[in-house]
């Protein structure tokens, strides 16, 4: 009799179940990559944008003044010396509206 339960449940049609995997790849995408993307362009827009003097905040909460910027590092000046810091360690300018 079990036999019989298997065979009636495999011939049923597996179009739903493809369905509802598309719709939950979709939803996935819509609301969690393609937001991550947007943001990490922006970062990465900001961080080429940066000039020296500008006022930043890392996303380590460090507030400073852009001393030297080199390819892939920042120099910031903060209160009594300066660190240098990667540009993806760079969060927002200070008064950037678009944070």
């Amino acid at each position: 009799m079990n036999s019989v339960l298997f065979a009636q449940e495999a011939s049923g049609s597996a179009l739903p179940s493809l369905l509802f995997l598309a719709l939950m790849v979709g939803v996935f995408y819509f609301l969690i990559i393609r937001p991550q993307r947007r943001r990490s362009q922006k970062q990465k827009e900001m961080a080429e944008s940066l000039e020296v003097g500008a006022e930043v905040r890392t996303i380590g909460g460090i507030h400073g003044t852009v001393v030297s910027i080199d390819e892939d590092s920042v120099v910031l000046k903060v209160e009594d010396g300066q660190i240098r810091l990667s540009k993806r360690a760079i969060g927002t300018r200070v008064g950037d509206d678009t944070t």
